[in-house]
């Protein structure tokens, strides 16, 4: 089982930065993907990013240089650092962890953009 702690949210005016992280804990296997989600009020949980165990990544269209997913050594926390950010991107953030036939959620950390 794996268990993900997500932290960093908050309220920042547009045109600021804020650093989420995602702490994974448990059984953790080598070979993994894990990603960061949105979901804004009234609106379907979104793809943001994604990182592999191999570094590999990938971005929305509507997030591409502005936001950076990356992992620390270990791979057991995750980071979005998110720069410029624009009152739609006011959501919950939720990070996930997948591998095989394994997945988990986090309970996700509440990101909201002032105009």
């Amino acid at each position: 089982q794996v268990q993900l702690v997500e932290s960093g949210g908050g309220l920042v005016q547009a045109g600021g930065s804020l650093r989420l992280s995602c702490a994974a804990s448990g059984s953790i296997f080598r070979i993994n993907i894990m990603s960061w989600y949105r979901q804004a009020p009234g609106k379907q949980r979104e793809l943001v990013a994604v990182i592999t165990s191999g570094g590999s990544t990938n971005y929305a269209d509507s997030v591409k240089g502005r936001f950076t997913i990356s992992s620390d050594n270990a791979k057991t926390t995750m980071y979005l650092q998110m720069n410029s950010l624009k009152p739609e991107d006011t959501a919950t953030y939720y990070c996930n962890y997948a591998s095989g036939n394994v997945a988990a959620w986090g309970q996700g950390t509440l990101v909201t953009v002032s105009s």
